[in-house]
């Protein structure tokens, strides 16, 4: 594909997103704008100020496919456009970005919430950015995102999250938090099923579910501890399935329960061992090892995906503060780490940000992919 073939490709992806600019601030071109922004998010930089040296450096490259018609933008330049950028149109364009992946969804999808905690501005009074994101174990990928202001509207954001997804043939994962009716019901009515974390913010359910898999005489299938050794760590986890609900149904009318499972998960150290079990609440009947797969694939969220922004992408320094700025820097590194996960390379994802800023071939290789 040529280049002026890519950044007409690039173009359509952003069909309906308004340039927020006008008169002398709309000198340069929005679509080259947003291409110059994702080259560098790719090449591994964060925020304005690295966008626009980014664009002086590289400027040779970036006139092989942009005009440049006034020169190279200036951070202001950068600062001003995604701070006033739409996030909700820019969130579409994401989705459609993420078409150019598509697959038929399947297998699990994790949701969790990360805190942008750079990005609260003390002048201001606004708090930190919070993301809810919706993570395709099977994928790899980041299938869709939306931002709230405090992690008490995380309850509130994740219905609008999960509309924006087919769930049809997917367990959704989450922890407790999101262990709420309103969630279960709908992900039932989307065609979904879940594995939601149980704990004592449900109260009487999850002293009852406790009190349930406490009865000696529950029937129920266990699978076989997993054990795991990494970083000087061994952890055996054992999982518990039982169906032998009628009572705890009739008693909370919780929308779709099929089953009830339990997780114990032993740890060893060098310098203690530690005992931890958890419950979930079940909308499809699975093998105790099939459950203690779905759960163990929700962590993916975390190290798959938040553990690589903060540590790989160092998203928690990043001080975009201002207006729309935090959430528009967010589904950028989203787009990245998307566009990275599906060239399919071997090395690691630090490998691949550093290779794209050395070399223009493999860059242009990642642009292809969007």
């Amino acid at each position: 594909m040529s280049r002026e073939d890519t950044l007409e490709q690039f173009g359509a992806c952003w069909e309906g997103l308004e340039d927020p600019r006008s008169g002398n601030a709309a000198l340069h071109d929005f679509h080259e704008l947003l291409m110059i922004a994702l080259c560098a998010v790719l090449c591994g930089c964060q925020g304005a100020v690295d966008m626009a040296l980014f664009a002086e450096s590289k400027e040779p490259f970036l006139r092989g496919f942009l005009t440049l018609a006034n020169g190279v933008p200036s951070h202001d330049t950068f600062s001003r456009l995604f701070r006033n950028l739409d996030p909700d149109q820019f969130r579409d364009s994401f989705q459609r970005f993420m078409t150019q992946f598509s697959e038929p969804l399947q297998g699990v999808v994790a949701i969790d919430g990360k805190v942008l905690r750079r990005s609260f501005d003390r002048a201001s009074g606004k708090s930190a950015l919070h993301m809810v994101s919706a993570w395709g174990c099977r994928q790899r990928l980041v299938l869709a995102q939306i931002a709230t202001d405090a992690k008490s509207n995380e309850i509130t954001a994740v219905p609008k999250l999960l509309r924006m997804l087919s769930l049809k043939g997917t367990i959704v994962t989450a922890d407790a938090l999101n262990c709420q009716r309103t969630i279960a019901g709908q992900i039932v009515e989307q065609k979904g099923d879940y594995a939601l974390a149980l704990k004592g913010n449900q109260g009487t359910l999850h002293d009852d579910v406790v009190l349930l898999f406490d009865d000696p005489e529950l029937k129920a299938s266990r699978s076989a501890p997993i054990v795991e050794a990494d970083h000087g760590r061994i952890e055996a986890r054992t999982a518990t399935v039982s169906t032998e609900i009628g009572w705890l149904t009739k008693q909370h009318q919780w929308p779709g329960l099929k089953a009830i499972g339990k997780v114990v998960r032993v740890r060893e150290t060098a310098e203690k061992t530690t005992t931890e079990t958890a419950y979930y609440l079940l909308s499809r009947v699975l093998t105790p090892e099939r459950f203690n797969e779905v759960v163990r694939q929700h962590w993916a969220v975390e190290n798959s995906l938040h553990w690589r922004l903060d540590v790989v992408m160092n998203e928690d320094q990043d001080r975009t503060r201002l207006g729309h700025g935090p959430h528009n820097m967010a589904m950028l590194r989203h787009m990245a780490i998307n566009a990275m996960q599906k060239e399919e390379s071997k090395g690691s994802l630090r490998g691949k940000f550093k290779r794209a800023g050395w070399d223009d071939d493999y860059l242009l290789r990642l642009l292809e992919l969007v």
